[in-house]
């Protein structure tokens, strides 16, 4: 009778040995298969940012070269045609009072053509602070335009950004403006700007808007290419608007991990 009650005793802890051997084995081979996907998916967004990355360098490349062009050809055309100006009116004095408003304007493009050559030109960037660059690009908007631009930058402690930061946050920043000004409708923009304790900008218009929730407008060329400039470094990038409430983007350093 006791070698019956041992013998089932005996075939209990095999039986136990082995489902707990089993288990073990299934944990393994579940692991196995989540760090595994999770390889895989670290994979694809590591492909997925070198491409986003080539796609940038190759948008520089191309803002290079049209800031080069502007430079040397659409400027020196500039300086060629108000060099003829001064010309005609040191021949011709009474053609003087008419020429001066041509010469001014002239004069005024020319700096305009500087100003947005200097701005696409990554080099000329990455030489400098870029809140700095961006204070100097509203100081210039804010004298060409007729919409309303209200600036404030809260900044305790200097931040240090390397070169990809500040070409994306540049770029991104440009990019708002110009969907502003081309089709917010908008007579107002707020842009504020801090690095304490993160860095974060949010630029807001008072223009027509439009449905977030709309696949069509989230899918949007520049919201698309903005997202994944800002994703490509780390940093958050979110949209807000409302038809006839105007837009709302913040960008800022994402600490998620």
């Amino acid at each position: 009778m006791n070698q019956v009650v041992l013998g089932i005793i005996i075939a209990f802890i095999f039986i136990g040995l082995i489902l707990f051997f089993c288990v073990i084995l299934i944990r393994l081979y579940f692991n196995k298969i989540k760090k595994y996907t999770e390889l895989l998916h670290e994979k694809d967004l590591n492909f997925q940012k070198a491409i986003t990355q080539t796609v940038i360098e190759t948008q520089e490349q191309v803002l290079n070269n049209i800031s080069q062009d502007l430079h040397d050809d659409a400027g020196q055309q500039l300086t060629y045609i108000n060099f003829q100006i001064e010309n005609m009116k040191l021949d011709s004095p009474e053609l003087g009072e008419i020429l001066e408003p041509v010469s001014q304007s002239l004069g005024n493009l020319s700096k305009s053509i500087r100003s947005i050559s200097h701005a696409l030109n990554t080099q000329l960037l990455l030489q400098q602070d870029v809140i700095k660059a961006i204070a100097t690009e509203i100081k210039r908007l804010k004298k060409n335009s007729k919409i309303e631009i209200i600036y404030s930058f809260e900044e305790i402690k200097v931040k240090k950004f390397d070169d990809n930061e500040k070409i994306i946050i540049y770029r991104i920043f440009q990019e708002c403006i110009n969907n502003i000004f081309k089709h917010a409708k908008a007579n107002k923009i707020n842009i504020y700007i801090t690095t304490t304790p993160h860095f974060k900008m949010i630029i807001a218009d008072n223009g027509k808007g439009f449905d977030s929730d709309d696949k069509k407008n989230r899918l949007s060329f520049g919201l698309i290419n903005m997202a994944k400039r800002a994703d490509s470094m780390s940093y958050h990038f979110t949209v807000k608007s409302m038809l006839g409430s105007g837009t709302e983007i913040t960008l800022s350093e994402n600490k998620r991990i």
